[in-house]
């Protein structure tokens, strides 16, 4: 095997990416009328959309009922060869049957899809042939014809399996808009790992984790120092005689009062305190939180529930849940 120098596989990798990229570009002229038909059928579907396929087309399936899944629309995977020997028992009256491959000549296909239309379900072929015995049965097709695969031998499926998951993926993003889906609604399906989190973690889900660190504007040097330790969060609220918030001292704000040699026996809160805090309201998501310290460049906030002062949100918190 001959071996390739640095400019050949930067090269290779380029040309990957272009043929590719051409491919992607190329499916704008293919959204027509069956696309927006399909995208219609789906969306008023009683039941599920039944995916299946062959080989890399079954692979690109998998991930678009992944994708559909996670954005409202229900969906299933059913390998083209399961489906012939029992599995095509999930496809229930109600569902869309949807077709992935390139040349939608495969056996199993030829197989599967008189099967699926005895059944009396809509079919829906992504297909990369249009002469071919899938396209020709299929109720619609989604045409994801590429003129070229990246591969240097014009033979793995690499621009046509790019080319239909991204027909999968316009599929989805008009099922999204079609459905008003929603952030909210994404939370729901998403409620584990960071993505999750920033869509549904709140702030007081994390300040309700430390107690609440609190001095009178009269308290004395030692009383703050002691409130800032003792709750280990390097930060207290400042409230006055009605327990309204009024400022905020941080472990920084002692340090800068020790540089400037004051008369330590005769402090207050209030005279080391800084006035106008930053706040963030209890209710707020927690990604917000982690906005506004990088807008301000600092490591905490006061939470309110309201007017009232609620407790700390530390930037260790949004590290430990993996916010950041």
């Amino acid at each position: 095997m001959k071996q390739k120098t640095t400019v050949d596989i930067r090269e290779t990798g380029k040309r990957t990416i272009r043929l590719e990229s051409a491919a992607i570009e190329s499916l704008e002229q293919f959204i027509d009328d069956d696309f927006e038909q399909t995208v219609e059928l789906i969306a008023r579907c009683q039941g599920r959309v039944v995916i299946t396929g062959i080989g890399k087309s079954a692979i690109i399936a998998q991930k678009i009922v992944a994708t559909l899944n996670s954005t409202g629309t229900p969906a299933l995977f059913m390998h083209a060869a399961d489906a012939i020997h029992g599995d095509l028992g999930m496809i229930t009256p109600d569902d869309v049957v949807m077709c992935i491959s390139k040349s939608g000549e495969s056996p199993e296909i030829k197989v599967l899809v008189p099967l699926v239309k005895n059944l009396g379900n809509t079919l829906v072929a992504i297909v990369g042939k249009l002469d071919s015995y899938l396209a020709q049965s299929a109720h619609f097709v989604l045409n994801t014809s590429v003129t070229q695969e990246a591969c240097p031998n014009n033979l793995a499926p690499t621009s046509s399996t790019t080319a239909q998951m991204v027909m999968g993926d316009a599929l989805a993003v008009c099922l999204i808009e079609m459905k008003g889906f929603t952030a909210e609604d994404f939370a729901k399906f998403h409620p584990g790992g960071t993505l999750g989190k920033k869509l549904y973690l709140r702030v007081g889900d994390l300040s309700r984790l430390h107690q609440v660190p609190k001095v009178k504007l009269e308290s004395s040097l030692r009383e703050v120092i002691v409130e800032i330790s003792s709750k280990m969060l390097g930060v207290t609220g400042v409230v006055d005689a009605e327990d309204r918030l009024q400022g905020i001292i941080t472990d920084g704000d002692l340090r800068r009062m020790l540089e400037k040699n004051m008369d330590a026996a005769g402090v207050k809160a209030a005279d080391i305190m800084s006035r106008n805090p930053k706040t963030i309201q209890f209710d707020e998501l927690a990604v917000n939180a982690l906005e506004t310290m990088r807008e301000f460049d600092i490591t905490q906030l006061l939470v309110m529930k309201g007017d009232q002062y609620h407790g700390i949100i530390h930037l260790h918190d949004l590290i430990r849940e993996g916010i950041i």
